[in-house]
């Protein structure tokens, strides 16, 4: 006998819900491409606001701190404005603040633009994961997710080819000037063909102040020490001894308040559920491994081995569409075989991927970093979908909001975390290698003083040839360092998926909620 649909599942308005995912969706790739559209015009920003390579990485993190602010509070938003016109709100600040983007003069204006942008974006992804758990029932849970999982782990790898097409064709303002067009059309399909239900009364939440307070004090400090320590020499600085501080205390007095409040505004009670705390683990190393990868190999392969903004993104186009390929496999096995093991399944081949990444040297051809991100494509499906299918699975009535929420704060928190760290590492590291290798250009090594008669000879010869030749030899050694630098990268996000793989195993299959 069929089940007869809930309130919720009215949304739909009597329409098919595959029409209402295809529609809720394209906000969100619209949203998540912007995660990662901008990783390969950094260079061509930072020249245009005459700011420094690592000030341009604010880019990136304000944007995803400020949507990770929003995550929270989208669950209490939801409930008590609508669904529907929460959406489209969302959508609509998205729209705009792109297009400041677009305008914006300076660095700390297109910062604080992006800020807007991430506010406006933070409330799209669990809007669209609590619309889809709804309007399908259980059973059709893992091939609805399947569908979701094409926008937010196929964008982040498109995302820098149609970025660097559109920076090397026109100019890096034309990546937020295309969401303009994109954010009219889901605004107006929205309206017209998704339905808050009518009968459904809204349960209003009281507001957790305090917990939104310290939520947002404790993420923006944190965010502030990720994107700041490297510059600001760590805990050597009292700034950063100070934030750190602060994000800590901010953070921690966060527990405790929304462990203990009745309407907390991060949800974090349901994280006493061992399987919903095993998702959000694997969520954040998911966010971590496919961002840092997202922003640093395209960057690796720009200054060092002298691609342009659009080949660096074609490199990834391979990987997105090993994961559009996956995607419909994956949604189908989650129904078959445990979710536990998908995502450790998943999770080993992200790491068998960075070991790929880990052999690259700068004679690399562009058919080995491609296969790289193809190998790296085909886990991310194995993780996405089980995670987010059975993240809702067995979750006490009404807390799919709160839920999704957690679920993208988590993948948002790590993804900030892994490109702070990948940076830092990469500055550090790319000192030690350079360090070592300038040890052994001495006149007393062989080797060297041949490299350098060679190359003076080649250049001319003279005084003049062999200051030429120490410039070109002082350049590969700089060169080599910093691919050393990015080898050390990927070996320790290697590391970490090897980590998380079996905690994995920990998750339980449950069953579905009640009708």
């Amino acid at each position: 006998m069929s089940r007869p649909p809930s309130p919720a599942r009215s949304m739909t308005g009597g329409r098919n819900p595959w029409a209402i995912a295809v529609v809720v969706s394209i906000a969100t790739f619209m949203e998540v491409l912007d995660t990662a559209i901008a990783n390969v015009s950094l260079r061509h920003i930072a020249g245009a606001m005459a700011a420094g390579y690592d000030e341009s990485t604010w880019i990136l993190t304000s944007y995803l701190i400020s949507n990770a602010i929003i995550l929270p509070i989208s669950g209490w938003l939801a409930t008590t404005i609508g669904r529907k016109r929460f959406y489209m709100i969302c959508v609509a600040l998205f729209t705009a603040s792109s297009l400041l983007c677009a305008l914006a003069p300076s660095l700390m204006l297109l910062i604080t633009f992006r800020v807007l942008q991430g506010l406006g974006g933070g409330g799209l992804a669990p809007s669209e994961q609590t619309i889809l758990a709804d309007i399908f029932p259980p059973e059709k849970h893992g091939p609805a997710f399947a569908l979701y999982g094409i926008t937010v782990v196929v964008a982040p790898a498109l995302g820098p080819t149609l970025g660097g097409w559109i920076t090397d064709t026109y100019s890096w303002r034309w990546i937020f000037l295309i969401n303009v067009p994109v954010g009219a059309l889901s605004l107006g399909l929205t309206g017209l063909l998704l339905h808050d239900p009518q009968g459904a009364a809204r349960r209003r939440p009281r507001v957790d102040v305090l917990g939104f307070g310290l939520v947002t004090l404790g993420l923006g400090c944190l965010e502030v020490v990720l994107d700041k320590g490297q510059r600001e020499d760590w805990f050597a600085s009292n700034f950063i001894v100070w934030f750190s501080v602060i994000a800590a205390v901010a953070l921690l007095a966060l527990v405790i308040r929304e462990l203990t409040h009745p309407d907390p505004v991060v949800d974090l009670p349901l994280l006493r559920d061992r399987s919903f705390a095993v998702c959000n683990v694997v969520m954040f190393a998911t966010g971590f491994l496919l961002y840092s990868t997202t922003q640093f190999l395209p960057q690796l392969l720009q200054t060092s081995l002298g691609y342009t903004a659009l080949d660096a993104g074609l490199v990834l186009t391979p990987g997105g569409l090993a994961t559009m390929a996956m995607m419909p496999v994956a949604g189908t096995l989650t129904r078959r075989v445990p979710p536990g093991l998908l995502m450790a399944a998943g999770m080993a081949v992200e790491a068998a991927a960075l070991w790929h990444m880990s052999g690259f040297d700068p004679q690399i051809s562009y058919a080995h970093a491609a296969w790289a991100r193809v190998y790296q494509g085909l886990g991310l499906p194995l993780l996405f979908v089980p995670i987010t299918s059975t993240a809702y699975a067995g979750l006490p009535p009404g807390k799919s909001n709160n839920a999704s929420a957690l679920i993208n704060l988590a993948r948002n928190v790590g993804g900030s975390a892994g490109i702070s760290l990948s940076q830092t590492v990469l500055a550090q590291r790319a000192q030690f290698h350079q360090a070592r290798l300038v040890g052994r250009l001495t006149p007393l090594e062989p080797a060297y003083r041949h490299a350098l008669a060679a190359f003076a000879q080649q250049l001319g010869g003279g005084p003049q040839g062999r200051a030429r030749a120490l410039a070109h030899l002082g350049s590969v050694l700089h060169r080599q360092a910093e691919m050393l630098a990015y080898i050390d990268i990927f070996r320790l996000l290697m590391l970490a998926a090897v980590v998380i793989a079996p905690l994995a195993l920990l998750l339980r299959r449950r069953a579905g909620p009640p009708p």
